[in-house]
């Protein structure tokens, strides 16, 4: 079975690994689409345009399954991508709030991309999965993907000293990963918040796609394993 997986970036990756473990028999196509990132700042438009075409790429290897490792794409583009491509199987990526709302932390923060935190995918999420008794703080991070794709940490850490300082006082207990790249600073946020809990989405995305894949009837001979194949594009030079 070919998967593809997509990214604006190495965030991707972070998904890539757990459903590797999850699903070592299967074929893995990653893309990380370096030449357009990051996703958050285009329009509606451009990005469906642009995810549109990594479709494209992935459907050329052969890949019925597509996981978005991106939260952006996932909220901006995913609806659309399915009626775009009614014979692939989409499985997206979004913040793990639904698990730490269930695990009944009191004080949960999100930390996600501008264009995850404003989405309304994100407040559904937020609205069917509350508790009484919960606080859940959308945190936007604008700029930290970006930091942690050109490993600048003195950025890094500019932010996250700014989040520290706006929610100090909140007795944060669990903080959702909800972009595929911050599982990569996981040390220096737990840092800021050592009370806290970290969690990140990619367990749940394997098991979603084990799911689809059994329910599908997609599953693979599992004498084999499977083999990787990676690329990222590259920005013009300027």
């Amino acid at each position: 079975m070919n998967i593809g997986v997509f990214d604006s970036g190495i965030g991707g990756l972070t998904v890539l690994e757990e459903l590797i473990r999850e699903l070592p028999h299967c074929n893995f196509f990653f893309y990380g689409d370096n030449k357009n990132n990051p996703y958050g700042d285009k329009s509606d438009e451009e990005l469906i345009r642009i995810t549109s075409g990594v479709v494209d790429e992935l459907n050329k290897k052969g890949c019925r399954m597509i996981v978005i490792a991106c939260g952006t794409a996932t909220t901006r583009c995913m609806d659309r991508l399915q009626e775009l491509y009614p014979d692939n199987i989409f499985i997206g990526t979004v913040p793990a709030v639904k698990t730490a709302c269930e695990k009944d932390f009191r004080n949960i923060m999100v930390m996600a991309t501008t264009a995850t935190i404003t989405s309304a995918k994100l407040r559904e999420i937020i609205d069917e999965n509350i508790r009484e008794g919960q606080n859940i703080y959308p945190v936007a991070c604008p700029g930290l993907a970006d930091a942690i794709e050109a490993n600048d940490e003195k950025a890094i850490g500019r932010i996250l000293n700014r989040i520290r300082r706006d929610y100090r006082d909140k007795n944060i207990d669990a903080i959702v990963l909800g972009c595929t790249h911050y599982p990569f600073i996981k040390d220096e946020i737990q840092k800021k918040f050592p009370k806290a809990v970290l969690m990140d989405s990619a367990r749940g995305v394997a098991r979603a796609v084990s799911r689809q894949l059994r329910e599908n009837g997609l599953m693979v001979d599992e004498k084999e394993k499977g083999t990787l194949e990676v690329t990222f594009t590259r920005k013009k030079a300027a």
